[in-house]
């Protein structure tokens, strides 16, 4: 299974491509509409808009095997966890490796924010980010075929 935090995620469509070469479902959570699929390995799960709902929603049902895809760290951190694999969508994995100093980094970024020091601007989406998360999904989805 494929788990996608999908409010504002910008590779729903390359999570469809990479599911669909290798059987995988994929199930789509938002606090909001999401467009619907009539692939019935395409699950959409609408949750409460209350905070961190579609987040406890994934990580109480993604275990070992299953692949996350989110950009939110406190997520990916209970995800690696309960063991599964986890990339942002410009790809970045998070695993037991990095998920500490992710985590870590995260909390000095919002600190930064909070006091003033930092805007707390995000990079741009690129097309480089979109093809290497079609590189590292495709990856993790062997890997877990294995």
């Amino acid at each position: 299974m494929i788990y996608v935090d999908a409010d504002a995620c910008p590779v729903k469509a390359e999570v469809l491509k990479v599911a669909e070469r290798h059987g995988f479902e994929v199930t789509f959570v938002a606090n909001s509409g999401l467009r619907p699929s009539r692939d019935p390995m395409v699950h959409n799960v609408i949750v409460s808009s209350s905070f961190d709902a579609a987040d406890d929603w994934i990580a109480e049902r993604a275990h070992e095997g299953d692949i996350v895809v989110t950009a939110d760290v406190p997520l990916a951190v209970r995800c690696v966890a309960a063991g599964a694999l986890v990339t942002g969508p410009s790809g970045r994995v998070f695993d037991k490796a990095n998920i500490g100093m992710a985590s870590a980094m995260r909390d000095l970024g919002q600190h930064l924010r909070e006091t003033g020091e930092s805007k707390g601007y995000n990079a741009a989406f690129t097309p480089r980010d979109r093809s290497t998360f079609l590189e590292t999904l495709d990856r993790l989805a062997r890997q877990t075929k294995k």
